[in-house]
Order: structure tokens, then C-alpha cells, then sequence
């Protein structure tokens, strides 16, 4: 399996190589690329880890031969998010830099799985979905994935700790988009939980502004990149799985035929093509049903953005 993390050297691309680097199958390949003078610095710390993965450090200028024959990539690149900055000010930096990676991609690993984690995710996925419709090589989207992992095991960490529950047996259906009241944790689904009223609001507006919290304590130090890391590491593995032939169902930002928006994040089974299938949500509560129409209109403008950008 060859891996590809494209912004390798940043929070983010440094705590999930070392995660892939450590979990990995063994023979696997861990390609990093970054346009930070670090990288290959980066490879070289990895490599001293005692373990069946092989790493290489690939520069600004050797993006095709860092993404040759990738089985998947993994797209942590851009400016991250800091204090009183807006969407549009982070999508207008990073939609260029996640065109030209979409590029890349296209060029030299054209069918491996795409994870995308680069902010604003609700528009920057539509991005490399248009590069690859230009490409020809679209195929229904089922290879390209926004990684709402974070939302994911936020919200378990979140209900665990409101419910006293282990952790490690908390489910929770996380559906929407990846940004502000797009993302909408399905609580109403969460087995053995017991929540009042003012439980699921507090829970649903903490998933929901949960980077704004570790935005705010970083105090402009950075955003979330460790929980991202092992969120996106956690999404990685379930790719590894679903090529190696196992049956695998986890959450993701995908392109929906016919659903809720041209883009929304459900359970999804993956399989040796990407998204073997889209499965249902669920029944929704009257809470979630009211949160999800109310976040359409935002979640299908950013899209819309993305859109306009890569066709522009």
C-alpha cells in the first residue's frame, strides 16, 4: 500500500505520518510532500521508528514522483485556521493550493482514494471533484472524500464523557457537512443514552464549534492538529481496509446522487472502489430534522463555492 500525505511537514501532516508510519501494514509505503524545507527532515525523523513502513521525503518541486502509483492520499495542506479569520478568508488560500494537488493527482495516481482535509472542506472536496471531472476520470465521485472523522470522534469523546460511558463504546452518527451548524451529530441515535433536552443542544453546538474551542485555547497558536491527525489516520486505515477487501462502514463527506445536497457526509461502505455504496442516516428526530433543513442553504452555497472556483 503506498500512502501519500501531500503537507506532510505541517501540524496536521506531521501527527498523521507518524500515526501511518506506526500502524501502517507492514511493506506499506509512506510517501510525504510538502513545500516546507523540512519534509525531507521529517522523513528521515520517521524512518528511525522501528517499524515495516517505508518512508520518503518529497520537496516542492517532486510532487508527481511523491504521488506516483499512490493507493491513497491524504490532502492536510493549507493554511490552517486562526483567531477571528472567516471561511472566505481561509477558501481563497486554500482552494488554489488544493487545485493544483488535485492536479497532480490526476497526472500520476489517477484512481488512488483521495481524503480531503483541507479547510473549508464543504467546498474545497467540490474542487477536486471538478479536476477530475476534467480529467475524465470522475467516476461518480466514489474515489473523492471530505474526512469528517474529527466530528466523528469529537462526538464520541463528547457523549462519553456527558453519558459516563467507555469511550471505546460510544457510536455516534455524524452526518452534513464539516463546518459551524452543517455538521449535525445524529444523538437521537446513540444507543443506551438518555439525554435531556438541554443535553443534545449543548452537545450538538460543542461537536459543532468544537475547533473554535482548541482554536481559542491555543490562543492563536494554531488549530486542532493532533486530534485531526488521529482522525484522519483513523479514516486512513478504514481505506486500507476496504482496498485489502474487508467490509468497512465509516462516515465521510462524499458527492450524493439525489440527496439532501450534491455533497453530504453519511455512513458510507467502502470497498476496493472507494464508496461501494452510500447507506441511510436514519430516522432523524424532530431536532435533527429542524437542524439539518436549517443548515442546507449554507452548506449547498459552499459547495456552489467550490464549484465556481475550480471552473473560474
Amino acid at each position: 500500500m503506498k500512502v501519500a500525505v501531500l503537507g506532510a511537514a505541517g501540524g496536521i501532516g506531521q501527527a498523521l505520518s507518524l500515526l501511518l508510519k506506526t500502524q501502517l501494514p507492514a511493506g506499506s509505503e509512506l510517501s510525504l510532500y510538502d513545500v516546507a524545507p523540512v519534509v525531507p527532515g521529517v522523513a528521515v525523523d520517521l524512518s528511525h521508528i522501528p517499524t515495516a513502513v517505508d518512508v520518503k521525503g518529497f520537496g516542492a518541486d517532486d510532487l508527481g514522483a511523491a504521488l506516483k502509483d499512490a493507493d491513497i492520499v491524504i490532502i492536510p495542506a493549507g493554511m490552517p485556521r486562526k483567531p477571528g479569520m472567516d471561511r472566505a478568508d481561509l477558501f481563497n488560500v486554500n482552494a488554489g493550493i488544493v487545485r493544483t494537488l488535485a492536479e497532480g493527482i490526476v497526472a500520476n495516481c489517477p484512481n488512488a482514494m483521495v481524503g480531503v482535509i483541507t479547510n473549508p472542506v464543504n467546498g474545497t472536496v467540490p474542487i477536486v471533484a471538478e479536476v477530475f471531472k476534467k480529467a475524465g476520470i470522475y467516476n461518480e465521485g466514489r474515489r473523492i472524500f471530505g474526512v469528517t472523522t474529527l466530528d466523528v470522534i469529537r462526538a464520541e469523546t463528547f457523549v462519553a464523557e456527558n453519558q459516563g460511558f467507555n469511550v471505546a463504546d460510544v457510536k455516534v452518527p455524524v452526518i452534513g457537512g464539516h463546518s459551524g451548524t452543517t455538521i449535525l451529530p445524529l444523538l437521537s441515535q446513540v444507543e443506551g443514552a438518555n439525554f435531556s433536552d438541554e443535553d443534545i443542544a449543548k452537545l450538538t453546538d460543542r461537536i459543532q464549534n468544537a475547533g473554535t474551542e482548541v482554536v481559542n485555547a491555543k490562543a492563536g497558536g494554531g488549530s486542532a492538529t493532533l486530534s485531526m491527525g488521529a482522525a484522519a489516520a483513523r479514516f486512513c486505515l478504514s481505506l486500507v481496509k476496504g482496498l485489502q477487501g474487508e467490509d468497512v462502514v465509516d462516515y465521510a463527506y462524499v458527492a450524493v446522487d439525489g440527496g439532501d445536497a450534491p455533497y453530504f457526509a453519511h455512513p458510507v461502505r467502502l470497498g476496493k472502489n472507494g464508496v461501494e455504496e452510500i447507506l441511510s442516516y436514519g430516522e432523524l428526530s424532530a431536532f435533527e430534522t429542524k437542524a439539518k433543513e436549517d443548515m442546507l442553504a449554507t452548506l449547498n452555497k459552499d459547495i456552489q463555492e467550490g464549484v465556481d472556483f475550480a471552473n473560474g
